[in-house]
């Protein structure tokens, strides 16, 4: 008998459920509501949120391929006709930032939701990501970003200090990001400020609404 290929990260378990009490009331009621997962890592997220909100057409994506023969393992094991199989990503690819479409996605999203991958990944990741973001969200549409921040005047956890060292050590570039960085970042690309919203373990949501 083959090995299952899914994967089962146990932070990504814990964090689905108060993504789905932040995203959902966000999101329109009626759908397709067309939403990009970048970096997509074991899948857990799509399949949990496409059953609890079946008004998402939640489209995968991962530069890991063991990554994505998890997402797409999830997704067989769920059956949910609203989860996507995984595409190939790399953000900090030309034809990504440069908004060269892909005949299997939809010309523009509703989101791009990222979770957990700009501390693990050097900065140009976090260009990458955002500049190509903005090429494929409507005005009005949202870039989504969630995970472990820094921000001036507010105190950092400890356990965030010690991950910030921790990720230091095994990659020098790598590191937890300054929020007001990122935002800037966001907002060179026509994005507003973000909506902050405080998460378990120390985490952010933000919110970037592609502005006209």
């Amino acid at each position: 008998m083959s090995e299952d290929p899914r994967l089962d990260f146990p932070a990504t378990g814990r964090n689905s459920g108060p993504l789905l009490e932040a995203l959902g009331p966000t999101l329109p009621s009626e759908g397709p509501v067309h939403l990009l997962e970048v970096a997509s890592g074991s899948g857990q997220h799509g399949a949990f949120l496409c059953e609890a909100l079946p008004q998402l057409v939640w489209w995968p994506s991962d530069l890991d391929p063991a990554h994505r023969a998890s997402v797409d393992a999830w997704r067989a094991h769920t059956g949910l006709p609203n989860l996507r199989p995984a595409a190939a990503l790399d953000v900090c690819d030309a034809a990504w930032r440069a908004g060269d479409p892909r005949p299997e996605w939809p010309a523009h999203f509703d989101r791009v939701f990222c979770a957990n991958m700009i501390h693990i990944a050097p900065w140009a990741a976090c260009e990458g990501l955002i500049e190509g973001a903005a090429r494929r969200l409507g005005p009005g549409a949202e870039l989504v970003l969630y995970g472990p921040f820094l921000q001036e005047g507010v105190e950092t956890a400890e356990s965030n200090l010690a991950f910030d060292a921790s990720l230091r050590g095994r990659d020098p570039r790598w590191g937890v990001r300054a929020l007001e960085a990122v935002a800037a970042l966001a907002t060179t690309q026509g994005f507003g400020p973000p909506v902050i919203q405080a998460m378990p373990a120390n985490n952010l949501l933000l919110r970037f609404e592609r502005l006209p």
